[in-house]
């Protein structure tokens, strides 16, 4: 399939990938409880993930079970593609896992959105440095 901007877009079916996979039961926040936990704040900023699902490495023995045949050989993915079943939780768990220090105090994490968010206006800022600089240390 074709892109707007005219590169290719690969579109494979998961289904019975996704059929043999075992679920993630790592949770996903509430969105209500996130929603409680930013609305006592006086300043927040949203940012959505870039690519987010592209940025976590496939494990090297399950590279092989996302293997796709196109008109211009074998591939497999290096990466997590998006339509993979555990891909959110998968996705969820590494958030947490970089950003448990800060959740729930200066930020709040829903798969690939963010929420900065400070009481203080001074503190916006500061909260903001330390969550850009966590996301260039792990090269989000």
């Amino acid at each position: 399939m074709e892109k707007k901007d005219g590169r290719v877009r690969v579109c494979i079916d998961y289904r019975d990938l996704n059929k043999a996979s075992p679920k993630d039961n790592f949770p996903l926040p509430h969105i209500d409880v996130l929603v409680d936990n930013t609305a006592r704040h006086t300043q927040f900023s949203f940012m959505g993930g870039f690519s987010g699902y592209n940025q976590i490495r496939m494990a090297e023995e399950d590279k092989t079970k996302t293997t796709f045949i196109t008109i211009w050989g074998t591939f497999c993915y290096k990466v997590m593609p998006f339509d993979l079943k555990n891909a959110g939780a998968t996705y969820q768990q590494a958030m947490v896992t970089l950003f448990h220090d800060m959740m729930y105090k200066e930020i709040e994490v829903y798969v690939d959105d963010m929420i900065a968010k400070s009481k203080e206006g001074e503190d916006h800022l500061v909260n903001l440095k330390r969550l850009f600089d966590r996301l260039k240390k792990y090269k989000l």
